[in-house]
């Protein structure tokens, strides 16, 4: 599995929990998130790759001057819309070309360097930045609204569940 393949498997997670959460659940304060809402760590996860796909036709990715999308965030609708865009522009990126990333370390810091990369190299990190928000997610949503069905694999690492399913089979053969 590529980065392409790898994005096009974390969207389908992430178009079967939108189809699941109702919208009061996607818009409500988790107390657990600080105040904020599984419809914030959707718009945070969905902006890195509308962010990298923005930039990779200039192939210069800020990932800091976001354009943070509220209308992402209060409507699973319009998450489920960008990401089907997301989806749709992912399959034509060559994941090969190089790009430029700018960084940034501190919010007191004015240098940001720049850090050549690849368009997979990207789609590896937003893969695995969403991966990161969609454990918080579902750890949300196991904690404040039982009632939202989620998928035990939701958010964890390919290599952890490699790892888990070795394991089982290890125990099955014991």
């Amino acid at each position: 599995m590529d980065a392409r393949e790898g994005t096009l498997l974390i969207t389908s997670q992430m178009f079967t929990l939108l189809d699941r959460i109702p919208r009061y659940v996607y818009t409500r304060p988790v107390s657990l998130f600080h105040g904020s809402t599984v419809g914030q760590h959707f718009r945070h996860i969905l902006e890195f790759y509308t962010c990298l796909l923005e930039g990779s036709s200039a192939d210069y990715v800020n990932y800091g001057c976001r354009k943070r999308n509220e209308a992402i965030s209060e409507d699973p609708c319009v998450a489920k819309g960008i990401l089907e865009s997301v989806t749709t522009a992912i399959q034509t990126l060559d994941t090969s070309r190089t790009v430029k990333v700018q960084s940034e370390f501190s919010e007191m810091d004015d240098e940001h360097p720049i850090y050549m990369s690849s368009i997979g190299r990207e789609l590896q990190y937003a893969f695995d930045h969403a991966v990161h928000h969609l454990a918080i997610i579902r750890m949300g949503l196991e904690a404040h609204f039982p009632e939202v069905p989620v998928d035990p694999d939701l958010g964890v690492a390919p290599s952890t569940l490699k790892h888990r399913r070795t394991q089982e089979a290890v125990e099955a053969d014991s």
